[in-house]
């Protein structure tokens, strides 16, 4: 790489950080609303779009739920995946870097919050929600609600951490360059 070309990157990707660090930060309960609900709107559509989608081939409950959840995981996760990727290659110089560093926050924010989710949390929600309340469609709803809150508040914790750690706006990476 000649010497303008490395000076160019440099100042692309100073200018970069300059204007994450100029943009104005969202606080409080509209932040996470406009990071998280339009990835819930698209996880929730895709499914019951899945769900339904399977019970053209079988009748089986089971195959059902299991379309459902892995509609909802990947309508969730690939919201996000955009969102985080937009954010990345705002501050990466390189596409390829970007999207490395997306996979990596994706994990970081919701690696925790998913096994916890997944394994603990909302099958013990669930089941306390269908237990607790009389009627089963109420029950899960409730349950799903809680599972919900719990979830968003270990994730919004790990996207503060990574945010704090200057992991998301590549000024970590910068210090480590240096």
């Amino acid at each position: 790489m000649s010497t303008a070309a490395a000076v160019l990157d440099a100042e692309t990707d100073q200018d970069a950080a300059t204007a994450v660090a100029d943009k104005p930060v969202r606080r409080g309960i509209v932040f996470w609303i406009v990071r998280y609900l339009p990835a819930e709107i698209v996880g929730t559509a895709a499914m019951v779009l899945a769900g339904l989608a399977v019970t053209f081939w079988t009748q089986n409950l089971a195959l059902i739920a299991l379309a459902a959840l892995l509609g909802e995981i990947v309508g969730f996760y690939a919201v996000l995946a955009i969102t985080i990727y937009i954010e990345q290659s705002a501050v990466n110089p390189s596409r390829r870097r970007a999207i490395v560093r997306t996979f990596l926050l994706l994990v970081a924010e919701f690696g925790a919050a998913e096994l916890l989710d997944t394994f603990l949390i909302r099958p013990a929600a669930l089941m306390l929600g269908v237990w607790l309340l009389p009627d089963p469609l109420w029950g899960l709803l409730a349950g799903k609600v809680a599972a919900d809150v719990v979830f968003y508040a270990i994730a919004a914790g790990a996207f503060t951490l990574t945010a704090k750690a200057g992991l998301r706006d590549g000024r970590r990476a910068r210090e480590q360059e240096s």
